[in-house]
């Protein structure tokens, strides 16, 4: 028998069939799911091979077998892919390619002696039906998320953006696992320099595979280092399309139902979609309400533990005695009562996340209620703490984003150790410490606090509250969209009545 060729040498064929069935066993180590059939017809043996469970089984028998094995085709390439009923026959010589292809759902029919191989996708994919999204929670609006199908995703995205401008380039990362990742943007409105540096940044990206769309983020993020997201990350197409309409561009990874969205900044992990189908006054509160609850999720213990460690004169005389009385019995001071608590917080809310759903909400109520009343009769703890404790997580939990949430529980540890030993000192040198570190920072070479820094009063509108329709005319400047205008400014604010 001759030697077996490496996929590395290019062209492969012609080839006799029990030889290019050894080199195919050979490359996949002889796995029993490889299917190589072999078939004779006078004196000419014809090979179909495929993965078992990657391919529609029924499509196979029905609209391949059964025509190649009748008299009627005869066994040669040319009348092969213009007799047999599937679209997209593609011929291929590289052995290489094939092994590729195979595990990703084609199947190959090989005539012997043939100068190519006739290759078919008959992939069969498993995917789960649409459903709500888990992760981002709406009241109006789609409810609609998506799910690990590419297709299925591309299909959502296509229905909501039902324009020709629309670009979905596609390309495939991973050395050993090629996957599927689509960029998406719109032509006419997305800043070229923003696309070149997104498409250069996967293009440049040398992994053996792609798990989800959240590692993937982590490889092109402008800094690995920081705590806080560069870029936005979203189960709902209705967000996606959003962004993808004001200029952003749009991230889909085959098997992940999450999406990325970039350029961001700092204030859009507390836009939520759903600001937009509510009334313009409400949907501003909405988002105010947002940003302070960040400032109290990561401010609020530390400021507990600054006052009640060095500076009692910033209590009221009233709530002094109060506080005197409650940690009266607690032989812990501030800083060690407060990590106690968060701590625990943390835990409940870990666990809860871990066990089933409705284990998990029972978990949580009853962890909180339970642990917390036996740490203020221990000794452990103070009524005061709790209440201040119990705000902050609960104001952690306001941001329509996972991972800007989790950032702001994670920064509030570092500012209570920094307020326990330095008091409000500490806490200005972390809040410092925060703002210089997010000046720093850029999402796909923007900065990270536009349009506060560098200043545009323009776009405070769209970021940190929101106006009427009317006044909404103009696209987010500092990303530098093409077509900066969504509507005439004249138009928008005429009002036609019937009799006109």
């Amino acid at each position: 028998m001759k030697r077996s060729r490496s996929p590395e040498k290019g062209s492969i064929f012609p080839i006799k069939v029990a030889e290019l069935k050894k080199i195919l066993q050979d490359q996949f180590n002889n796995n029993p799911d490889l299917s190589f059939s072999i078939y004779e017809k006078k004196d000419k043996k014809l090979a179909v091979f495929f993965i078992a469970y990657l391919v529609e089984s029924e499509k196979i028998e029905n609209f391949l077998l059964e025509p190649l094995l009748s008299k009627e085709i005869p066994w040669a390439n040319t009348s092969i892919k213009n007799e047999i009923p599937l679209n997209g026959p593609e011929e291929v010589v590289n052995l290489k390619n094939i092994l590729a292809n195979l595990l990703l759902g084609k199947v190959y029919v090989y005539i012997e002696q043939e100068q190519t191989a006739i290759a078919y996708m008959l992939s069969k994919k498993e995917k789960r039906s649409l459903q709500q999204s888990e992760t981002e929670s709406l009241v109006l609006g789609p409810k609609i998320g998506f799910t690990e199908s590419m297709v299925t995703n591309l299909n959502i995205v296509r229905w909501n953006i039902r324009s020709e401008d629309l670009v979905l380039e596609r390309f495939m990362l991973g050395k050993r696992e090629p996957r599927e990742v689509r960029i998406i943007y719109l032509h006419s409105i997305a800043n070229s320099d923003d696309v070149q540096t997104m498409r250069q940044r996967l293009t440049e990206l040398d992994i053996d595979f792609v798990e989800d769309s959240a590692i993937l983020m982590q490889y092109i993020e402008d800094s690995s280092s920081t705590i806080f997201p560069q870029f936005l990350s979203t189960e709902l197409p209705d967000r996606f399309s959003y962004s993808i309409n004001k200029g952003k561009i749009g991230v889909l990874v085959e098997n992940s139902p999450t999406a990325i969205i970039a350029p961001t900044s700092f204030f859009s992990y507390f836009e939520s979609t759903e600001d937009l189908y509510m009334r313009w006054n409400v949907g501003t509160f909405l988002r105010g309400l947002r940003f302070i609850s960040f400032l109290l999720s990561t401010l609020l213990t530390p400021m507990y533990v600054a006052a009640a460690t060095f500076h009692y004169e910033i209590i009221p005389p009233t709530l002094l005695v109060n506080l005197g009385l409650s940690r009266a019995a607690v032989p812990f001071p501030p800083i060690l009562e407060a990590l106690f608590l968060e701590l625990m917080i943390e835990l409940l809310r870990e666990s809860g996340a871990r066990l089933p759903t409705k284990v998990g909400q029972t978990i949580g109520i009853v962890g909180g209620v339970v642990v917390g009343t036996a740490a203020v009769q221990a000794g452990i703890t103070s009524n005061v703490l709790i209440i201040f404790v119990a705000l902050s997580a609960l104001a952690s939990f306001t941001a329509p984003n996972y991972l800007m949430g989790t950032t702001a529980r994670i920064i509030r540890f570092p500012m209570i150790i920094l307020a326990g030993f330095l008091g409000i000192i500490g806490i200005l040198f972390g809040a410092c410490f925060l703002v210089i570190h997010l000046l720093k920072l850029t999402s796909l070479g923007r900065p990270y606090l536009s349009p506060i820094y560098p200043l545009e009063m323009k776009d405070f509108n769209k970021v940190l509250f929101r106006l009427p329709n009317q006044f909404q005319y103009k696209r987010f400047k500092s990303y530098r969209p093409k077509d900066l205008i969504r509507y005439p400014k004249q138009k928008a604010k005429k009002k036609k009545d019937i009799d006109e």
